[in-house]
């Protein structure tokens, strides 16, 4: 009944015990629980940067040059430009979480791209399609990345374009997988059989499938796509100053950081804490709600 609605398969669905007991995961897991209040509150700091930020991230206070921390009117000192740390570092959750998005998107849509394609054409186009894809995977993200900014030069949104390429040969080879498991499946075959049109049984049996351990493929690498951006930045080759960026201000903070630690300190500790606690929110979720972990704990 279920093909001849043209619904998707039971996988799609979730029995009434397993979906109480992903109610109760905020229970089970309290660290899961609060990574994930601490992400929340970088995005919300992200979102409200302009109304939680005592200064504009780039004014110059020429009188308070490297100013420790708890001086006045700077609750975590100023840089060697006067600029205040605490405004920088709320503008820089933008920076960090909209390039972090933006390159997962490009790279989980990428990836969905050349996966499906792969997995659904088989012999010699999976064949070149997976070369491609190892080709990507050959080089570390952070190299690729450096290699991509190289052609497409320095920029914010360069950043999320050579990040998300990096990103998109992990999503592919996921996705691939993914496609190549759920086409051996009995409902399949049998939509087929029915007489169903092929891209009727890719849109409405094979897409969702893999779609839905995609999106959890994508929580866990919005961290790395962090990290990536970050290191271009600190390297002198990702984002431009005085652009409010994370990894820029530990880049420019570690010259000073014998006699004015919290140059470099402030934002790498906000940097740190954001990729635990969405590390520890992509864990859980992958744990919680990734099809394969759940075979794998039955």
């Amino acid at each position: 009944m279920t093909l001849l609605d043209g619904a998707t398969p039971a996988p799609a669905t979730v029995p009434p015990v397993r979906r109480r007991r992903r109610l109760t995961m905020f229970v089970r897991r309290p660290f899961f629980t609060l990574a994930l209040l601490v992400a929340a509150g970088f995005v919300v700091s992200a979102a409200f940067a302009p109304v939680f930020a005592p200064w504009d991230p780039t004014y110059q206070d020429i009188g308070a040059m490297m100013a420790p921390p708890a001086t006045a009117g700077h609750l975590l000192g100023t840089d060697s430009y006067g600029q205040d740390i605490l405004s920088r570092i709320l503008f820089g959750a933008r920076y960090a979480l909209g390039i972090g998005l933006g390159a997962v998107a490009i790279g989980a849509l990428g990836g969905l791209v050349l996966g499906m394609a792969a997995g659904l054409a088989g012999g010699r186009t999976e064949w070149v399609l997976m070369r491609i894809v190892d080709s990507i995977l050959a080089l570390p993200s952070l190299i690729l990345a450096v290699a991509f900014i190289a052609i497409l030069g320095q920029g914010v949104d360069k950043v999320i374009y050579a990040v998300g390429v990096a990103l998109i040969g992990p999503f592919a080879r996921t996705v691939r997988a993914d496609v190549m498991q759920v086409r051996a499946q009995l409902f399949v075959e049998a939509a087929g059989l029915m007489g169903l049109a092929w891209l009727t049984v890719v849109w409405r049996h094979i897409l969702p499938n893999v779609v839905y351990p995609l999106a959890v493929q994508v929580t866990i690498r919005i961290s790395e796509a962090i990290l990536v951006s970050s290191s271009l930045s600190f390297l002198g080759i990702g984002v431009t100053p005085p652009t409010p960026d994370w990894g820029l201000m530990i880049s420019e903070g570690r010259a000073f950081v014998s006699f004015a630690p919290w140059m470099a300190g402030m934002p790498g500790a906000a940097l740190a804490i954001l990729l635990i606690a969405l590390s520890i929110v992509g864990d859980g979720i992958r744990e919680e709600f990734d099809p394969k972990m759940q075979r794998g704990g039955s």
